[in-house]
Formats: structure tokens, C-alpha cells, sequence
């Protein structure tokens, strides 16, 4: 019998990216059973509508890469909006999967969960050490009450719910909105209209010295895919009942300057680029400790500047359908 995977949020840069690997499997003989709703077939902040679903598919595996997502300057913009409906989503989706006898779930999350000033790399141990970033707080606590949704539901139920916390991701299908967008899309739209515009310089948000960590989003569905089939003895002897959860990122950064001139190289922008230090910078630094992922066996294979490549020539061919 097809083992049958719901993929919440598979229209979505993440969950897309998860969704064509388990269609690979699928065209290559696994017998699986691919289950996706758009947001106008089901509104996972609806505690009925999730229900519903849940008790009609009946779905053996769950994926939960359905998210709010933004930038500092929407987060800064829209708290209310990031808390809300981050918190609807996981408690709808967790709850409603185990009501239906969902025993294997896999939950994204963010590494924002930790602290703003923290030991770098950010060990999974080091949640709750400190405060956390005030520009993107609300979605954090989000973000952590998922991971405590999941270790709850096996402690009390003794299911399998799972949550891997990936570093900065970038790819085919980011949203390269001007100002709702992370740093990296935001960057490559604007080093993009530069060089077609020839402007003799672009300004970049902040000093240009926070380091940044950033992964690519195929190297993120591989990854979650590899946690998710991963022997339930062999995750549980690499993780503990009150912290589950698993770093998922490339091990290594960059400054956010030293990004923005790999930016130009790629989109062809030979202009000057400056900094505007009256705009906030974020976290100074946040790099992932991966050390426990790769002693599963998994690392990260695409290098950023190929990743850059790829993702520029995909902007390249949907620029006239995103959004301006």
C-alpha cells in the first residue's frame, strides 16, 4: 500500500522544494501517495478546516513546511500577523494529525528560535539561554512552541513528531518582494534592476558586517527528507525527549557586504556599493552548529556562489510573474 505524505505548504519555496524530491522518488518506483492543498482548498489557521482534512485524508506521514515568513522589515511591520498565524498553523496541523493517527511528522522551524547573543555556532542546546532578537521575536516564539508542540505530543503519546531548524534558505521559488523579502532575494532584485538600469551605486541595509549563514533550498529538502526516514532509534540516540530538534545549515558564513559583492558578480553589477548604518542590522552573527546533523551523515553539497547561479537564473525566468 503507497505510504501516503501530506506536504503542507507546498507552494512554498521550502515545501516545494520537498515536494519535487518525493516526486523523484515517486517517478523512480517508491510507491508513494502525495497529498497537497493549496490556501483557497484549505486555510491550516482553521481549526474545522484542518480537521476535516485530516480526518478525510488519513494520511500516514505529515510535513509541516507551511510557514509566515518575511524579512526584518516585515516582521518589524506585521508582528501580530507572524505570531497569529504561526501559532495556528502548528497547533491545527500538530494537533489534528495526531487526532487522525498521524505517527511520523516532520516540522520546519527557523534559526531564530535562539538567542540574540549566543556562543557561535548555535549549538541546538543553546534555546532558551537568553533573549531573543526583538525584531523578530513573535515569529520565534512561534517557532519554538512548534518544536515543544512536537516533543510534547511524544512524551504525552508516543508518536514520532520530528523538527529540523534550517539556517537562512535561498533558492528556485524565493520571494523576491522589495521590501517584504529576505536579505538574499532582496539583494539579487535589487543588484538585478541596478545593472539593467545602470545606476552608479547601490545602498545596502545596515553596516554590512553582520555574518550571515545561508543554505540552498534543494540542500534543504534533502536534508529533511534524510531526518524524516532516519530510524526512529537512530534519531532518538542523536537527540533527548526535551530537545529534539536538529540544526540543518552549511557550516559556514559570510558578511552580509561580502554577500552583497558575490550578489553583483552574479547579476553583472559593476557599481559602487555603500552601507546605510541608520538601518538596523539584525543579529551580528548567527551560524548554525550542524555537528549534530553530520554525525548522522548529512552535509550540505551546494557551495553558495553555484547556489547564487542557479537562483538568479530562476528569477531570471519568473521576474515578469513575481510580485512588484
Amino acid at each position: 500500500m503507497a505510504r501516503r505524505i501530506y506536504i503542507a505548504g507546498h507552494r512554498g519555496m521550502v515545501g516545494g522544494a520537498i515536494l519535487r524530491r518525493l516526486e523523484a522518488r515517486k517517478a523512480a518506483g517508491e510507491d508513494l501517495d502525495l497529498i497537497t492543498r493549496t490556501h483557497a482548498q484549505l486555510d491550516l489557521t482553521s481549526q474545522a478546516q484542518v480537521r476535516d482534512f485530516m480526518q478525510t485524508e488519513r494520511p500516514d506521514v505529515v510535513i509541516l513546511a507551511a510557514a509566515k515568513v518575511g524579512g526584518i522589515h516585515a516582521n518589524n511591520a506585521y508582528p501580530a500577523d507572524f505570531i497569529y498565524e504561526n501559532l495556528m498553523i502548528e497547533c491545527n496541523v500538530i494537533h489534528q494529525a495526531f487526532a487522525a493517527g498521524v505517527t511520523r511528522l516532520l516540522q520546519l522551524g527557523s534559526s531564530c528560535i535562539y538567542p540574540r547573543a549566543v556562543p557561535q555556532p548555535m549549538r541546538e542546546d543553546a534555546l532558551f539561554t537568553g533573549p531573543l532578537e526583538a525584531t523578530n521575536e513573535p515569529y520565534a516564539v512561534a517557532k519554538i512552541a512548534g518544536i515543544k508542540l512536537c516533543e510534547s505530543y511524544n512524551r504525552q503519546h508516543g508518536v514520532d513528531y520530528r523538527s529540523v531548524m534550517p539556517t537562512n534558505l535561498y533558492g528556485p521559488g524565493d520571494n523576491f518582494h522589495p521590501q517584504n523579502s529576505h536579505v538574499l532575494p532582496a539583494l539579487i532584485r535589487r543588484f538585478h534592476e541596478a545593472a539593467a538600469e545602470g545606476r552608479g551605486s547601490v545602498t545596502i541595509w545596515g553596516s554590512g558586517r553582520p555574518m550571515r549563514e545561508f543554505l540552498h533550498v534543494d540542500d534543504m529538502a534533502e536534508a529533511s527528507l534524510f531526518v524524516l526516514d532516519l530510524p526512529k532509534a537512530v534519531y532518538d540516540a542523536n537527540t533527548e525527549p526535551m530537545l529534539s530538534h536538529i540544526n540543518v545549515g552549511s557550516g559556514s558564513d559570510l558578511s552580509i557586504l561580502d554577500l552583497a559583492h558575490m550578489v553583483a558578480r552574479v547579476t553583472g553589477y559593476t557599481g559602487r556599493i555603500e552601507t546605510d548604518p541608520s538601518k538596523p542590522d539584525g543579529t551580528m552573527r548567527k551560524l548554525m552548529d550542524v555537528s549534530r546533523l553530520a554525525a548522522m551523515g548529512w552535509r550540505a553539497r551546494i557551495g553558495l556562489e553555484d547556489g547564487l547561479q542557479d537562483t538568479y537564473r530562476w528569477f531570471l525566468d519568473h521576474q515578469n510573474t513575481l510580485r512588484s
